[in-house]
């Protein structure tokens, strides 16, 4: 397929993360970029102020006359969209218009590049960006693709070139293997999707898959069952982090590859699992001939991803962190981080369960991880694409909880702000991956209040 020939491309769920970075470069690309997404969201209004016209109404109306003529229009959907469910995606399904999966499209524009796909569980977003800065930061041709908004830039796409593209690849509807990766790196394969996949052997199974894809080279973590070059920390990886220390709130680090050793790499941000995401970067950097030195000079500057250990306040009276996590790893790493760095008697956490699927899949795994925390919030569970499950709910999760710690309470979203400060905690920790994203931005507002 020849983008050159597309004019016009409509995105149905275009104010996703991966969709809109997508929707971000067929603009730059000067094409007329329209689409529809079921919710108004701050990702929808930032594309709208770049001069895309979304819709919010999934009516056959909103098909604009410029779409009325098939030629030279193409049609992107998210797979978490589907058919039947959804009139715009039937309408364009049923009138033999151009219709792409998401994941697709990515393949198509990366075709021509050299491809660097980031797969795997967790980890994938940040590592994503990490790679993407360092590229950038060291003047390489390439152009990034995130599944977050990378600090550094404000934005889920990193402008840079065409020589290279980074992807991240979505294990999500097996999309991961529509794309045609030279390098790829798997960070790690705990089950999750099992709305998606028959089992956990059966996720692995095509993480095996989508290593074979990789024609050039496949980086993963150490321990993960796929013969490739691996990385690690003090494990005897091919690229192994060693003596990992914390000065000045930053890790500090030496790296061991294949052929040389580097001593004190520097990394500003938070959680030594960010020292493995860094590490899977800087192992696919080093590996297309970027130097250790760049790469240490480039991970200075980088900031991070919003909503991954983002401070939204530290004042006075309140630490407030967001977090995207909501799979129990991810809670897990959350806990090791906030441990490392405040006295855990003075932690809060909140969470938002993500999914009726995964909270029943996870539920004891989930119970366990926020447990390690002093007091526990958990509101309702965001239900994103599915309908309710019987017999799922936030409050079965709170009753699991509180046979390991009872300072575990269910809370309503309109509670919440009273809850927080009423608690005796200074420190919170609110995670998850629904609409708690946008409630961190008011209960940042309101508990700024108390510091002034």
């Amino acid at each position: 397929m020849n983008l050159d020939s597309i004019h016009k491309v409509f995105f149905i769920g275009i104010g996703g993360i991966g969709m809109s970075a997508l929707a971000r470069y067929m603009h730059y690309l000067k094409k007329e970029v329209s689409g529809y997404d079921r919710v108004q969201s701050p990702i929808t209004d930032s594309l709208i102020r770049e001069g895309i016209r979304i819709s919010f109404e999934d009516t056959i109306g909103v098909v604009s006359n410029d779409l009325a003529s098939k030629d030279k229009v193409l049609i992107v959907y998210t797979p978490a969209v589907k058919r039947d469910e959804n009139l715009l995606l039937d309408y364009f399904l049923s009138n033999d218009y151009l219709v792409l999966k998401r994941a697709e499209l990515l393949g198509v524009i990366t075709n021509n590049t050299q491809c660097m796909a980031v797969a795997g569980t967790h980890g994938k977003t940040t590592t994503s960006s990490i790679l993407g800065h360092i590229l950038k930061q060291s003047g390489v041709s390439a152009t990034s693709f995130l599944g977050g908004i990378a600090e550094n830039y404000g934005s889920n796409l990193i402008l840079g070139g065409t020589d290279y593209s980074v992807v991240e690849a979505d294990e999500f509807d097996r999309s991961f293997l529509q794309l045609q990766p030279n390098i790829a790196c798997i960070t790690s394969v705990d089950a999750d999707h099992l709305d998606i996949y028959n089992s956990p052997q059966d996720l692995v199974s095509t993480f095996r898959q989508f290593a074979i894809l990789a024609t050039d080279k496949l980086i993963v973590k150490k321990g993960i069952p796929i013969a490739a070059t691996t990385y690690g920390i003090n494990e005897g990886a091919d690229y192994d982090a060693q003596n990992i220390r914390i000065e000045e709130a930053a890790y500090v680090f030496d790296v061991k590859t294949p052929t040389e050793k580097y001593s004190n790499i520097k990394l500003p941000v938070a959680g030594k699992h960010n020292v493995l995401n860094t590490m899977a970067a800087l192992a696919m950097a080093n590996s297309i001939g970027v130097s250790l030195q760049d790469i240490a000079k480039a991970l200075l500057s980088y900031r991070g991803v919003h909503r991954r250990f983002s401070y939204r306040l530290r004042t006075n009276d309140w630490v407030l962190i967001d977090d995207y996590a909501h799979h129990p790893t991810e809670i897990n790493a959350v806990y090791d981080t906030v441990s490392e760095l405040y006295d855990t008697k003075d932690v809060l956490a909140v969470f938002q369960p993500h999914l009726f699927s995964r909270t029943r899949d996870f539920e004891r795994d989930f119970a366990t991880s926020l447990a390690q925390f002093n007091q526990v919030l958990v509101l309702p569970i965001y239900p994103a694409r599915e309908q309710p499950i019987q017999g799922v709910t936030s409050e079965n999760l709170v009753a699991k909880i509180a046979k390991i710690n009872p300072r575990v309470s269910l809370v309503k979203p309109d509670e919440l702000l009273t809850q927080i400060r009423h608690s005796d905690k200074r420190v919170v920790v609110m995670m998850g991956a629904g609409d708690i994203g946008e409630m961190v931005v008011d209960i940042q507002l309101e508990l700024k209040k108390d510091d002034l």
